[in-house]
């Protein structure tokens, strides 16, 4: 669905929550750690068309994708990115390039759950 070049995924940090629960007269915090939460991944890239037609469309059906269901991100290095949900999808003006048009655009997942599953082990090793 997206141009292959100039394709940019930027990959923010998880979040945590934590219940932080004090004592009167005691010193200091009990902090409860109530797990790893989302994080946001950032896609940019340039989309290309032979005709602005075409773009538009193409446009629509990258647009069809902001429904509120999870979806799954595969890059051209084969990282996958799950349970993501597209929360905004912009795009930059409409310019001549080559043998068509093209758009910059930038869209913005937030990943709901996250496999980190083995991560540790890699890190081991």
């Amino acid at each position: 669905m997206f141009d292959e070049q100039k394709l940019v995924v930027e990959i923010g940090s998880p979040t945590r929550n934590y219940a932080e629960k004090s004592v009167p007269g005691l010193d200091g915090v009990l902090s409860l750690d109530l797990g790893s939460r989302t994080r946001k991944i950032k896609q940019k890239g340039v989309l290309r068309a032979v005709s602005r037609r075409q773009l538009n469309l193409r446009i629509a059906a990258i647009s069809a994708f902001i429904n509120g269901k999870t979806h799954e991100l595969v890059t051209n290095e084969g990282e996958r990115f799950n349970d993501l949900r597209m929360d905004s999808f912009e795009t930059g003006a409409i310019q001549l390039g080559g043998a068509g048009v093209e758009v910059g655009y930038e869209i913005l997942y937030t990943q709901l759950a996250i496999d980190t599953w083995g991560a540790q082990d890699e890190i081991d090793q």
